[in-house]
């Protein structure tokens, strides 16, 4: 297995099983109670390196990656609004879809002034050519926080919707908040984003009518309502078109943690993907992984052994 990963890979997994074990002290290793621990996080670690089979989606249209939590429920769309029977598993939707016209206020200001300044380097100016690869150059996003991480001065933009959000207690996960733009006549083509332990919400903005403008999740259609939350489950396959002659679409985006990961879990992949951004951007510096280091160590005294043996001999 040690020829399987890069010297980097593996200084990041032992750094993450190390890490794990801190978290686990720190939580007390019980998973809210649940009897879970870390077991999942543990087989998690174990697919990701690629020590366990690939997991196999559970319906059409469902394609976890190799970043994957076993035992979640795993559907296209999520009814947010109607969790009575979860016992109110998200208790701050309503309150979004209340303030709706607050959050929609802010961003028409925010393109009134990109108009009266003639400018084409507005909110939605783009993201990077990577993202326009994925998502196609008609979506654009404009970040309110990226990779657990607030942008001050996108958010200064956008005052009230940012006090609205950390008021709301949202268990915002590791991708990031958003206000994203469907140009006219664009979509983004099918694709997973892998990861079984997100939802993403969709708050419905400015939506043109007459049903030009919907999305396709595991080949189920649906539309985004302004006012309403589109909540889905990104590791099932899904598309976006805006098929309307000359309106925008624009949504606001929330990813948060699946409802059914316990502290600990969530606790533990917080750990995890925030060591792999400090890996990413270099702020971690290369080590010798240790079990390279074991592995020339025995080999050196397997070496001295033999020569020894040797060397004695006639």
């Amino acid at each position: 297995m040690l020829g399987a990963l890069t010297e980097r890979q593996m200084q990041f997994w032992e750094e993450v099983e190390e890490g794990l074990e801190s978290v686990k002290r720190v939580y007390g290793g019980d998973g809210d109670g649940d009897g879970k621990g870390m077991d999942r996080i543990m087989q998690f670690v174990a697919t990701a390196k690629g020590e366990r089979p690939a997991p196999v989606g559970s319906g059409e249209g469902h394609e976890p990656s190799e970043e994957h939590i076993e035992g979640l429920t795993a559907q296209p769309l999520w009814d947010v609004m109607n969790d009575e029977e979860e016992d109110g598993r998200f208790p701050w939707a309503s309150e979004l879809e209340e303030q709706w016209e607050m959050i929609g206020l802010e961003l028409e200001v925010q393109l009134q002034l990109q108009q009266q300044q003639e400018s084409e380097r507005g909110i939605f100016s783009g993201d990077s050519a990577w993202q326009n690869g994925v998502m196609g150059s008609g979506w654009t996003a404009f970040r309110l926080q990226r990779l657990g991480q607030w942008n001050a001065d996108n958010c200064d933009r956008f005052p009230k919707t940012y006090n609205l959000l950390r008021q709301l207690d949202i268990p915002f996960a590791v991708r990031g908040v958003c206000f994203a733009r469907q140009t006219p006549n664009t979509g983004v083509l099918p694709h997973s984003d892998g990861r079984n332990f997100i939802l993403t919400s969709h708050l419905g903005l400015k939506v043109p009518k007459d049903d030009t403008c919907y999305m396709t999740v595991a080949n189920e259609r649906t539309t985004w309502q302004e006012g309403k939350l589109l909540t889905l489950d990104t590791s099932f396959t899904h598309s976006t078109r805006n098929d309307h002659p000359t309106e925008d679409r624009h949504v606001l985006i929330i990813d948060f943690w699946h409802p059914q990961l316990t502290s600990l879990e969530i606790a533990s992949l917080e750990f995890i993907y925030d060591l792999r951004n400090k890996f990413e951007s270099g702020k971690i510096p290369y080590r010798k992984p240790k079990a390279l280091i074991q592995k020339e160590q025995a080999e050196q005294s397997f070496a001295g052994i033999w020569n020894s043996l040797f060397s004695n001999s006639k």
